[in-house]
Parts: structure tokens; sequence; C-alpha cells
């Protein structure tokens, strides 16, 4: 994503806008008979529109063969026709602009949850990479952008054509010296629409780029906004915001402003047109021969044949940022899924808790190896910690056991078996895991302990949540268990959101445990109940846990030390402290 200073850098065009607008058009194609009913009706609404001139010119000729001759039955005749023709054409349209809005937020709710249901699909290390913002921004602003321009400029250009074709007929049966006085107009407009078109859709692809830019920024500062408060850095936001804002804005200034001279200056062209189509049929109309209904049917044709030119050289650049926009939502529809699970991969089920990692080395890019010749064995209910400074690679242990990500090297082994020789899904359902960033979500406490085990009862609920030392603050809830728990848990403290997810893992019934600094947000006097509840909730599992107070794994079977990612010291608490080596550097540093 370009910063604020790449903003002139990124002009270009989209890579695949014929790709693109076909990718469009399939999900118009999914109610391709409400769209075919709606073409119909566009064009009888067309057809309607152009009788009406034709009509009023007949209408005209009637009233204008001189006093005492005017056909008042005719003109009366011609004036209703012309009536039914506008009142129907125009009926049409609105039904035709009703049934199009429907199918475009139809439209809208499939492309949005397409893009759901891939976000569930993509691996970890893509929102490692992307804004939130800017996720969020392709789900909302960007798919608007596109649903609108389907559910009403595709259909408008369509008819638009027929009002072209239609209009330019009608004119050459009417008189087609006159069709010539407007002939070269129709060249220019064209050519001066093509070089319109060239200059301004990568100017729309940008404002996609800053609008995701901006929103990316607004999300992770509305995050962190208690930070921002405790360090007095509220200017410095505003004005970094304001910048952003700015390009965003002019972002959206060059698209628009280079895009609205397209309709003034066809519709200037069209006029000079049309002066040369009056001054051509005063002439005719002086030599007899055309009369006056003629020119007057004539001169309206010719506003509905250059009208819907102006109207399609304003469409093309909504279609433009629609490309645009569009493309920004089909990369994340294109992108590589999380990888799939292997031909015969079989259910790991009652997972007995065996774990090894064999010569493993990975790197989150792979010219940049952050864990080497890493080995670990865990037998059946092992408990393993894994300690070491910030940065060590300990988190990327834990996402290599939960195949968050895949080893460059070596091979992980659960139950004696390759762990990519199970299904991804049953492996991580034999794993239960608590963070140290807490994720709750708008909802019931109920709900939100219960997340993990289907038809969970209360009873369940409750015993966990007692385990966890979080039932008597439950309980003291106007609610209770039904106490809705704000977006994010902004209704409660972070050791109340995280006792709440070492409940849902307790009511989590599996043979593997993951703690990551699980009692990092809990008061000492809360943590040592907690610990005690741990301690039987990891009793007989295989349990892995990333600790910073190493007074909490003084019980461990196994300490891991990693250093710069390697694997430096394993061993138990005895043994690494009796070695005086980097655990026992560490744990000192602790209590000096």
């Amino acid at each position: 994503m370009p910063g604020p200073g790449d903003r002139g850098k990124a002009k270009e065009r989209p890579k695949h806008a014929r790709r693109t607008l076909r990718r469009m058009l399939k999900y118009l194609m999914e109610y391709a008979w409400v769209v075919l009913l709606m073409l119909l009706c566009a064009f009888a609404s067309n057809i309607g529109n152009l009788l009406g001139p034709d009509f009023a010119g007949k209408a005209i000729n009637a009233a204008g063969a001189g006093a005492g001759k005017v056909d008042m039955n005719a003109v009366i005749r011609y004036g209703i026709f012309m009536l039914i023709a506008y009142v129907s054409g125009n009926i049409l349209s609105f039904i035709v602009n009703i049934g199009m809005m429907r199918v475009g937020r139809k439209v809208a709710r499939n492309m949005r949850r397409d893009v759901f249901n891939k976000l569930m699909e993509l691996p970890v290390g893509y929102f490692d990479r992307h804004l939130a913002g800017d996720i969020i921004s392709r789900v909302s602003y960007d798919i608007d952008v596109v649903c609108t321009s389907l559910s009403s400029d595709v259909v408008q250009i369509l008819t638009s054509f027929v009002t072209v074709i239609g209009s330019f007929v009608m004119m050459c049966i009417i008189s087609p010296p006159l069709v010539l006085c407007m002939v070269f107009t129709i060249p220019v407009s064209v050519l001066f629409t093509r070089y319109m078109s060239k200059r301004t859709r990568p100017l729309y692809r940008l404002r996609s780029l800053a609008y995701g830019e901006m929103n990316g920024f607004a999300e992770e500062m509305f995050t962190g906004q208690k930070t921002i408060l405790a360090y007095a850095h509220e200017d410095y936001v505003c004005d970094r915001f304001e910048e952003i804002n700015r390009n965003a804005a002019e972002a959206y200034r060059d698209a628009d402003s280079l895009g609205m001279t397209m309709g003034p200056t066809i519709g200037m062209i069209s006029n000079i047109g049309l002066a040369a189509i009056g001054l051509g049929g005063a002439m005719l109309y002086m030599n007899g021969i055309v009369g006056i209904g003629q020119i007057s049917s004539f001169i309206l044709y010719s506003r509905k044949f250059s009208g819907p030119i102006n109207e399609i050289s304003n469409i093309i650049n909504e279609i433009f940022s629609a490309l645009a926009a569009a493309e920004r939502v089909f990369q994340l529809l294109d992108e590589a899924e999380e990888v799939k699970d292997i031909e015969g991969a079989a259910d790991l089920v009652n997972s007995e808790g065996s774990v090894e990692a064999r010569d493993v080395d990975f790197g989150y890019l792979k010219n940049k190896i952050v864990l080497k010749d890493f080995d670990m064995k865990a037998e059946p209910g092992q408990t393993i910690a894994i300690v070491g400074h910030t940065g060590a690679g300990k988190t990327t242990i834990i996402n290599l056991l939960m195949r968050f990500y895949d080893v460059n090297e070596g091979a992980i082994f659960v139950d004696e078996k390759e762990v990519k020789a199970y299904t991804l899904q049953s492996l991580r359902k034999n794993y239960s895991m608590v963070l140290q960033d807490t994720w709750v979500f708008n909802g019931t406490i109920f709900d939100n302990i219960a997340y993990g085990k289907e038809n969970a009862t209360m009873e369940e609920v409750v015993e966990a949540a007692k385990a966890a030392h979080i039932h008597n603050y439950i309980m003291r809830l106007p609610k209770g268990y039904n106490t809705v728990i704000s977006e994010d848990g902004g209704n409660i403290s972070k050791g109340q959101k995280q006792l709440i997810t070492i409940a849902r893992a307790m009511l989590y019934d599996t043979s593997m445990l993951i703690l990551d600094e699980a009692t990092s947000n809990v008061d000492t006097s809360t943590e040592r109940k907690v610990q005690k509840a741990m301690r039987s909730l990891m009793a007989g599992k295989t349990s892995f846990i990333i600790a910073h107070r190493l007074s909490t794994i003084r019980n461990a079977d196994n300490i891991l030390v990693v250093d710069n990612g390697n694997v430096v010291e394993q061993g138990n608490h005895d043994y690494l402290m009796n070695r005086r080596g980097a655990y026992y550097a560490l744990y000192r540093s602790q209590f000096e």
C-alpha cells in the first residue's frame, strides 16, 4: 500500500481490466432472468421515448398547415400518443431502476459472503501482512462501489446503445442531409472519451488505495486509543490523520475532477453539432426540402442521440472506479488459501498427545530463517515450557505446532505421524489455547465461555468458570451468565477477559494445551488460584507453556530455552539451574 508520499508513484492501470469486468458480470448473471426482464423493460422504455419525438413532429406539422387548415383532431391524437409514449417509458424506467437496485443489493450480499468466507480460509500470514482497516475497506467501500456500478451502469449502457442506434435510424429517415451536419461530432466524442479514459482509470485505482490506507490508519488508532491518550499523542495522531485524509481527498479530487470534465466537454461537442443542425435545417427549410415538424423531430432525436453519449462518458468513469475497486476485491479472493489437506489425510481423533519436532527450519520470509535446527519431544501428559528473550522465536514454535505456518525444512509429528498426514481442522481441534492477546466477542458471557464446545450446558459452563475463578465475578453482574459483553470486551477488564478465555479452554476438552502467557493480565493473588486450576486442567494433557514469569514453570517436565531461533538449553528447572547457563541467567534476572 502506498504511503502518503508514494501516491504519485502508483499510477498504473488495472492489470486485468477485462477479466475483472467478466468476473463482475458473473455475479450479475446469477440473476440473469431478472436482468433479462429489466433489459426488456429498458428496451421498451427506450422505444416509447423514441416514438415521442416522431409524434411531436407530426403534431407540429398538423398544427402548422396555416390558419383555418389546422387539423385539431390530428394534433390532439398525436399529443395523446406522445403523452402515452413518454409516460409509459418513464414508468418502465422506474421499474428498471427498482429492479436493478434490488439485484445490486443481492450481488453485494453474495460478494460479501464470498469475501468473508475467503477470509476464513486465508492463512494467518495474510492478516499479518495487511491492515485490518484495508481489509474492511475492501469488504465495505469497494464492494459498494462495484455493486452500484453493476446495478445501474451496465443496464444504462446497454439501453443507451438502443437509444443512440434508434435515434440515428430515425434521423436518417427524417433527413439524411441533416445527419451530415452532426456526423463530424461523433468521432470527436469517441476519440475524446478514449483519451480521457486512459487518464482517469489509474486515478480511480489510486483513490481506492488511498481510502484503504485511511481506513487502516483509523482502525489502528481507534484500537490504540488509550495508549494515544496515555502518551498525550493526540496532536501527532490528528496531524498524521490530516495528512492521510488530505491524500485521500486529493486522490478523490484528482479522479473526479478529471472525470467530471468528460460530460461537459462531450456536451459542448454535442451543442456544436446542434448549432450545425439548426443552421442546416434553416437552409433546408427555406429551400422547401424539410418542414418545421421534421426539423423539430430531428432536433429532439439529436438530443436523444447525444444525451446517451454524454451519459456513457460519465458512466465510463464510474465503471473505471468500479473496476479499480473490483480488482482489490478479486485480489483478496485470489489470495492463496491456507494449505489444503493432502489427499488421504486422516482425522486426528482422541490424540494421545505425543508431539515431536525434528530438524525444523522455518522463516516467515524464505530468505530469513527465524528457527533453525529445532528439535523437541513431548511425551503424552508432559508439560513443555518455552522461555527466552522477546523475539527469540517462542510464539513461532506455537504457530508451527498449530500449523498456522508450515515448516520450511524438517517435520513435526503428532502421535508419531507427520502433522501433514492429518486434516488441519482435526489437528487444531486437539489443541486448546489461551493466548496473551485475549479475544472475546459481542455476546453473552455464557456464549463466550461455551464458544469451543457445541451444545455446552449451563452446568458445564459454570463448572469451567469456577475452575477459572471467574464465577463469583459473573454472579455479581445484573444478568449473570446472560450479561452481554460489548465489542472486544470493552465493558470488562483485561484480567476478566483473560479469565473468561481460560474458562473457555477448560471447557474445551482436548489432549493438548497451549498457554501463551495465560496469566499475564491477572493479579498475583488471582494468578496463584488460576495456576492451581491450570494444574488441574493440564493433568493428563500434553501442555506447551510460553512464560515470561519463570516462577510459573518450575514444575515443567522440560524447559526449552530459545535464543535467536535456536534451542540453546533444555531440561527441567533443577538441571538448568545447576548448569548456570542461559536459563540460570534469565531466572536470576527476574529476582535480582
